[in-house]
């Protein structure tokens, strides 16, 4: 089968080869997934970097989340819970917190596969877990709800919008923080409140005359280091900041550039805190049976329209360089998905 494999540590281009390698037999109580489309995520592309939240043994296969088909069961996996109908062949299915699904096949524990709702394309099926479970946990870890205030960077990607579309769905107003001027009008489209541009505008100025007028004491950033500092001295004292990505850093292999400069007065004077969310750690911790309800509701929701996942764009597995280098492309918008 074909793979996409990152041979050691480096910059994706230069590391990155698509070749081939034997199909996994899937073992008792798991399946074999035949995959038919995986995104290219900005945390894959940590990975291969080599600063993510954890390190595979390299060579590696990337790859966080995909969309397919179950191809085979092993001993016991086709068994559902508590006389629930397990899964079959042929089954349509996503894959929750598998990694390596950059190739054609892939093993997972049947827990770890779930069945996706037919009226889903497969660029939603492939993108449905890791972008609107974070948009979904992130906001209702605040529980927000009516007259409540969001602060959010990155407002233009795919966490963004999904935050957009559950303020509709809850009642509560965004500030967007986006870097490009023709992003703006896009997120006004989508509902958000207000957009901040940092092309053209400068972020502590426009912050302190919007929070002097709506005082907000609860953000999210995918940016850090300075646009993050930024946010949160804009809040209000006692608020927090809740960090999730760094996309100001996110082609530096240093980790003392992958920070965030704190500022202290805002710490010490204001009370205000900081902290930090990350996916895999959330499934690592979190009870099976919660874990599977809040799927449950951020699956629900995508497939009434509630939650949008904004189409990918289909790229051959032979051109996954091609796929790598967009992912990175300013305004390349939807994100690429690796056909297999």
């Amino acid at each position: 089968m074909r793979a996409v494999v990152a041979q050691e540590v480096g910059e994706p281009g230069d590391v990155l080869t698509v070749r081939r390698v034997p199909v996994p037999e899937p073992g008792p109580g798991q399946v074999l997934v035949r995959v038919d489309a995986a995104p290219v995520h900005a945390g894959d592309l940590h990975v291969i970097r080599g600063r993510y939240g954890y390190a595979p043994p390299f060579p590696a296969v990337p790859g966080l989340e995909c969309a397919g088909t179950v191809a085979a069961l092993g001993p016991g996996a086709g068994a559902g819970e508590d006389g629930e109908d397990g899964l079959r062949l042929g089954q349509r299915v996503t894959t929750v917190g598998v990694t390596g699904t950059w190739q054609e096949f892939v093993v997972a524990d049947a827990a770890q596969v779930l069945p996706v709702p037919d009226s889903l394309s497969v660029s939603t099926a492939a993108q449905l877990i890791v972008s609107p479970l974070t948009a979904w946990l992130l906001v209702t870890g605040f529980d927000l709800g009516p007259g409540d205030w969001l602060v959010q960077t990155a407002a233009n990607s795919t966490v963004g919008q999904l935050v957009l579309d559950l303020s509709r769905q809850l009642g509560f107003r965004t500030v967007n923080v986006v870097r490009r001027r023709a992003a703006v009008d896009r997120i006004r489209a989508l509902g958000g409140t207000e957009v901040v541009c940092t092309e053209d505008e400068d972020l502590p100025e426009r912050l302190a005359q919007l929070t002097a007028a709506h005082p907000m004491s609860k953000a999210i950033d995918c940016v850090a280091g300075r646009v993050g500092a930024d946010v949160l001295r804009a809040l209000a004292p006692g608020g927090e900041l809740v960090v999730y990505g760094a996309l100001s850093t996110h082609r530096q292999t240093d980790p003392a550039m992958l920070g965030i400069p704190v500022p202290a007065d805002a710490i010490i004077f204001g009370g205000r805190s900081v902290r930090g969310f990350f996916l895999s750690r959330w499934f690592a911790t979190t009870p099976p049976q919660v874990a599977r309800r809040e799927l449950g509701e951020v699956i629900a929701l995508v497939e009434k329209s509630a939650m949008t996942v904004p189409e990918g764009q289909a790229i051959p597995v032979e051109r996954a360089l091609e796929a790598v280098h967009l992912a990175e492309a300013p305004g390349h918008g939807g994100k690429p998905l690796l056909v297999l």
